[in-house]
């Protein structure tokens, strides 16, 4: 396996990452320190859950000198840029998005398939590589994760995991050939919202409590009228 393929991959992971959690970071107006604590949230908490998930030192994330520093500048960077430029970002966030996604999922199932983890292990950690780290900057920006209620998302990461925890892909052209895949299918799930099966018991239940209150209220309200129409008579 190339692994300097895929650090480029990472690299614009991370960076997308980063600057999609100091975004998030200053739509609900945190300060400096909240846009970077997002943005690196974003960037390494997927692969830190993955980490304590498969059995692989944590500090290891210490050693990722290149991408914490590229993750801190794109923090930077975002915090003082122009609302223009960040209204183009925007437009072109879903592509890197993708990006980070594809990568770092291909790279959990790597993580897990090295440490000679079964299947099951090997699909959530690419799912938790790939997801993880907005899971948490939704959670910190007081949001319902998007990616488990929204779009065709984490499905993917768990696809690649699939695919490399079945021996499918285990050489450099297949694994490129995955993170084609992959990118290209959270790109079309995103474009036509494609969406997996959702049941809302919301408004049952609402409705369910508000009978529940309203019954004992309306017997109330016989109970003082009753007596008024005897009286009457």
């Amino acid at each position: 396996m190339d692994w300097q393929v895929f650090d480029v991959l990472s690299m614009i992971g991370t960076v997308a990452f980063a600057v999609s959690g100091a975004v998030v970071a200053m739509e609900e107006e945190y300060d400096v320190l909240g846009v970077f604590v997002l943005g690196l949230v974003t960037a390494f908490g997927g692969g830190v859950i993955r980490n304590v998930l498969i059995g692989v030192p944590v500090t290891t994330l210490w050693s990722q000198g290149p991408l914490l520093t590229a993750a801190f500048i794109a923090c930077l960077v975002v915090f003082v840029m122009p609302v223009a430029w960040l209204r183009h970002w925007r437009r072109s966030e879903t592509f890197f998005d993708a990006i980070g996604l594809s990568a770092f999922a291909v790279q959990g199932a790597l993580y897990a398939t090295e440490q000679n983890h079964p299947l099951p292990a090997v699909v959530v950690a690419a799912m938790l590589t790939g997801i993880g780290g907005g899971m948490i900057r939704d959670l910190l920006a007081g949001r319902k994760p998007l990616v488990l209620r929204e779009e065709i998302y984490a499905v993917w990461a768990m696809v690649a995991g699939f695919v490399i925890g079945l021996g499918w892909a285990d050489s450099t052209g297949e694994y490129l050939v995955l993170f084609t895949a992959i990118v290209a299918c959270r790109m079309l799930s995103a474009h036509y919202r494609w969406r997996l099966p959702r049941r809302s018991l919301r408004y049952a239940f609402a409705e369910s409590v508000h009978a529940v209150r309203s019954a004992p209220e309306g017997k109330e309200d016989r109970t003082h009228t009753e007596p008024e129409g005897e009286q009457s008579g």
